[in-house]
């Protein structure tokens, strides 16, 4: 969660810099560039972080089972990913006619696909270590991005600093894998059987992608780079406290994995009742903050040029609630127990509530069109992962916890709102409505707040 807080103050650093230098429409050719990149590492890694998270924690009390799954896994992992970076190529030099070298830079990225073992530290629960190198590395990117990065035309600079910086935090944790794992020559069997739960695996992940990075891509064919850039900064800040809360699934997966393989069910149930009401607690505030404050923070906070991204940035916000509900049933339930099924039927259609209402918003309203479509798309996915998940966890629980902290962050809204009246300075304003709310909220909420305090030192 500390690694999480890091990486979502460093885009509040650079991001009002780089909005105001490159742009919106020089955002929005990074943001396409990178969304298609994007989809070359996800084919790249076929799942394998979910599945390699998953079996590692299975296997990770006996070091010879470790280090076979380990190498077995990684395996067909780097061949995937040759395969991948050579297409990757083929593709530029086919298809790719403007803006050809933030493409090439890219390259860089797809490559990165070749080093990343971040599921098996993750499986082992060696957190730490990964955080680290990847924290050290961040900051240098930031200083760079700052020390480079002057004008329109250093947007390939920009693109060079954010794909090296990915490569490097690949690469920096191969020293101390030798700690872990021995040197075990995989057989080729075992290789071609790991194939197939991966790719049972990846189709979630290629599904979910058509709601996360499709849009971007889909904005820029339907409407035009401008709105790209708008729905790229909207798209960030939603991803900031999502990624702060969805740490927790990160955190909890191998836990999980491990608890169910000793067969420990209701301690994992128990796990799962917490983390939903913390994750709950946590983000309802968060949206009703957005859209207190969002039309005063864009313009402040990325310049008049981007005030567009605030009518974006409402709306998406409400995203978080579920990602975040169906993040906590996904990475402590459903992949854990191996029900895949579900989890892969639940995101194909979010998929296809995405790209339908994306075609059919996207060419009249641009960012906003695919805001109805991503928000249309979330509901639909955590819909079907609660329905699925009915018989097994105390929903109407859930729905509880839920039904309290929205009522809670209803006053806090209702409060901080009649501020837009009293207080005519637009950064006044919003700094007074912060802190109030964090205030009323946690009054409101104090004694839930006094129980987490007391377990935590007791």
């Amino acid at each position: 969660m500390l690694y999480q807080i890091l990486i979502m103050i460093l885009p509040l650093i650079t991001a009002p810099y780089l909005a105001r230098v490159i742009g919106a429409t020089g955002t929005g050719l990074y943001s396409y560039s990178y969304s298609i990149a994007n989809y070359f590492v996800l084919f790249a890694m076929l799942g394998i972080n979910n599945y390699g998270n998953r079996k590692i924690a299975q296997v990770r009390d006996d070091k010879q089972k470790l280090s076979r799954a380990f190498w077995t896994i990684y395996t067909m992992q780097f061949i995937m990913s040759l395969l991948v970076v050579f297409i990757y190529i083929m593709y530029i030099i086919l298809f790719v006619k403007e803006n050809q070298m933030l493409f090439i830079i890219q390259t860089f990225y797809v490559l990165s696909s070749c080093f990343d073992i971040n599921w098996f530290f993750f499986g082992i629960e060696k957190f730490k270590l990964t955080v680290t190198r990847n924290t050290v590395i961040k900051v240098i990117s930031v200083i760079s991005i700052f020390l480079l990065v002057k004008t329109e035309e250093d947007l390939w600079i920009y693109t060079m600093i954010m794909a090296l910086t990915i490569l490097l935090t690949q690469l920096s944790i191969w020293p101390f894998l030798r700690k872990y794992v021995d040197l075990v020559k995989p057989k080729k069997e075992e290789v071609i059987k790991t194939l197939k739960p991966c790719i049972i695996l990846f189709i979630p992940v290629i599904a979910v992608s058509i709601y996360r990075i499709m849009d971007k891509i889909m904005i820029g064919n339907l409407s035009t780079m401008e709105q790209v850039g708008y729905y790229e900064y909207a798209d960030k800040i939603v991803n900031m406290p999502i990624a702060l809360v969805n740490a927790l699934g990160t955190v909890m997966l191998p836990k999980m994995s491990n608890l169910v393989a000793k067969g420990e069910k209701e301690k994992s149930i128990e796990y799962i009742n917490k983390s939903m009401e913390f994750a709950l607690f946590l983000a309802t505030p968060i949206v009703f903050g957005i859209i207190a404050i969002a039309d005063d923070f864009v313009p402040m906070f990325l310049g008049a040029e981007f005030m567009p991204s605030a009518d974006v940035l409402k709306p998406l916000s409400i995203t978080i609630i579920f990602i975040i509900w169906a993040n906590v049933i996904k990475t402590q339930y459903l992949i854990p127990n191996e029900r895949d099924r579900d989890f892969i039927i639940s995101v194909i259609l979010g998929a296809v509530v995405n790209l339908l209402f994306n075609f059919i918003f996207i060419p009249k309203y641009g960012a906003v069109g695919a805001t109805i479509g991503t928000v249309l798309a979330e509901l639909a996915v955590t819909t079907y992962q609660t329905f699925a998940v009915r018989k097994q966890l105390p929903i109407k629980q859930y729905f509880r916890y839920f039904g309290k902290s929205l009522l809670v962050a209803s006053i806090m809204l209702a409060v901080i709102s009649t501020f837009h009246y009293i207080i005519p300075n637009a950064l006044m304003r919003m700094c007074v409505q912060v802190v109030l709310g964090v205030i009323i909220y946690v009054v409101l909420y104090r004694k839930y707040i006094m129980q987490k305090l007391l377990s935590i030192r007791n």
